[in-house]
Formats: C-alpha cells, structure tokens, sequence
C-alpha cells in the first residue's frame, strides 16, 4: 500500500450511500425498531447522523434531541437548530441540568477544583476544563492532564491534576453523557426507535466516550469513519457551513475546550493520517517523508495512539461473563 496525503479521500456519495443502506437494514429487520433517535449538539458528527438517519428513514421518523445543560455553550442550541431546520426535523429540548444537579455532578466536580484552587467558585463567574499537554509531535510528555481555571475578569491560572482530583473530576462530568444517553432511551423507548450513535473512529477507538454514556448507542453508523472522512460527508450531505466551519469541542467544561486541547493532541489532518499509517504498519521513516515531519515526531504520536487504545481498551469491553461451571451447595 503506497502511503500518502490523499489516502483517507472517500466517495462520499457511495460511503452515504452505503451507511444509509446499512441503517435501514439494521434498524428495521435487526433491531426491528421503526425509526431513530439521534442527540444533536451542533456538532460535525451528530449533523452527518441526523442527516443519514433523514435519508435512511424520512424526516417523520427520526427524533433530534438537544440536551444542554447549564455549562453548555449557547452556541450548541442555535446551531443545532439550524441543523433541524435543514433537514426538516422538529428539536426536541431536553435541559439536563436538573438531572446533573440531582446527581451531584457540579458539586462534586467543583469539590476537586477546589483542593487545587481554593479560590474556584462557580457561582461567582469561575470557569474551568481540563486539559492534555499541546506539543505531542515535538516532546515526548505523556497524557497528564491539568486543570486551568478562568477567573471571573478572565485570567486563566493551570496547575497539574493529581490522580484523586483527576478521577473524580471525571467521575462527575461523565454523569453529563450518562444523563444524556438515558434522555435518549426514553425518547427511543416511547417511540419504539432506535438510539442512533455520533460516534466516529477517533473518539471509539482512541477512548474519547465514556461507558454507558455516549458509548451505550443500538448502533454506530460513522464509527468506522476517521473525523476528516466525516468533514468529507458532511460537505456532501449539505451539513450547513457554520457547523463544518466550527472547531470540534467536548462542550463538557465550562471554559471553552477543544477536543484537540482535551485529548486528542493533534489536529485532526495530521491526527488522522499519522493513525492511519501506524494502523497500517507503514514504517516511520516512510510517514515522516510523506507528512513532511522527523521519524521521532512521527514515533511519539505512533506510540501516543497505541498508548490510547490500550489504556482505554476497558471502555469498549462488553460485560464480561463467567462461563464456569456453578459450585454445588454441599448437602
């Protein structure tokens, strides 16, 4: 296999073509669910699902389902309204903050950034994200993660995450997609349709979902799809341009966060491309040629994407089962 720039260019009308087949199919006769659910962000990758799922199933037959909550940014909505109105399908508006407030999510999470900065009140105007090291490609640091805080005059102050206020910074934000995912259900359940997943291969396979959140779907349409191929679809779908336009976020934390500031370390264009050629096992001197980088760059995100994967193998496992043989009780 020759190696090169243009190796993850898709035909995106067969690629669409081909997803669009495949929900039917699955939905209809394996599921036998009559319609699908999709929650709708604003984002690139549940725009391209609303608009497969359209295609797949007709506008009368797929629900679109908003779930801000009070960290959301207000941006979210708006494009995702736009979204629906594109494609003909009436936004369902599920605020999840009530929920996330009966679970404790913000009070704890807060808790944690307060043992690093006693000064953090959000009730006040602070805001805050957690973030990974931003120069993957040119120092070999591993994924540790640090908090930064924006003061209500718009300072940003980041210190180091120890593993205690790490965990359970995380714990709490997952109740959002946790919230969220079981927002999705009962809309599925109450339609008898299917929870449509958003998403792609970088996020499932590189570990940015969380367990029984975003991750819990009936099925995974664009899972197979690098995020560079879904910009591709996208284009070809008519996803409208502000969406296509906006920088990927997590819209999880308060402050402002990129995925690329979140988890990912790379753009998206040299993201993809490097992980396609250590998949692929093109050798590092071949990629390093081709991308225009030194083989170390290209061995630090190398490792940095097998680092990923294997570390987050655990959210991907099904339950596991236990197919010994049962222990008699004496008698």
């Amino acid at each position: 296999m020759q190696f090169t720039r243009n190796v993850l260019a898709l035909d995106p009308a067969q690629e669409a073509g081909r997803i669009v087949q495949a929900l039917r199919r699955n939905v209809l006769s394996v599921l036998r669910r009559r319609g699908a659910v999709v929650g709708i962000s604003g984002g690139v990758d549940s725009s391209v699902v609303l608009a497969l799922c359209v295609r797949a199933f007709g506008s009368d037959k797929v629900v679109a389902v908003m779930m801000p909550d009070k960290d959301s940014d207000p941006e979210s909505e708006k494009l995702a309204r736009q979204l629906a109105r594109q494609f003909e399908v009436e936004p369902v508006l599920e605020d999840v903050t009530p929920a996330l407030d009966g679970f404790g999510c913000y009070r704890r999470r807060d808790e944690a950034i307060r043992r690093i900065f006693p000064e953090y009140d959000a009730a006040r105007g602070y805001k805050a994200k957690i973030v990974l090291p931003q120069n993957l490609l040119d120092a070999g640091v591993l994924n540790v993660f640090s908090v930064t805080i924006v003061t209500p005059d718009g300072k940003e102050r980041t210190a180091p995450l120890p593993a205690r206020e790490f965990l359970q910074i995380v714990a709490a934000s997952n109740f959002k997609q946790r919230s969220r995912m079981a927002t999705l259900y009962f809309h599925a359940e109450r339609h008898n349709y299917a929870v449509v997943g958003t998403a792609n291969k970088n996020e499932h396979d590189q570990g940015f979902i969380v367990k029984y959140g975003d991750a819990a779907v009936d099925i995974k349409p664009i899972g197979r799809l690098y995020k560079t191929q879904v910009y591709q679809l996208a284009a070809h779908l008519d996803v409208p341009e502000a969406i296509r336009r906006r920088p990927p976020t997590s819209d999880t934390y308060s402050a402002p966060c990129t995925q690329e500031e979140f988890f990912f370390r790379l753009p998206f264009e040299t993201l993809d491309l490097l992980w396609f050629a250590q998949e692929h096992g093109v050798p590092e001197a071949e990629a390093a040629r081709v991308m225009g980088l030194t083989e170390a760059q290209v061995r630090r995100a190398y490792h940095d994407f097998v680092s990923k994967a294997r570390t987050t193998h655990y959210l991907r496992m099904a339950p596991l089962e236990f197919n010994e043989p049962q222990v008699a009780v004496p008698a």
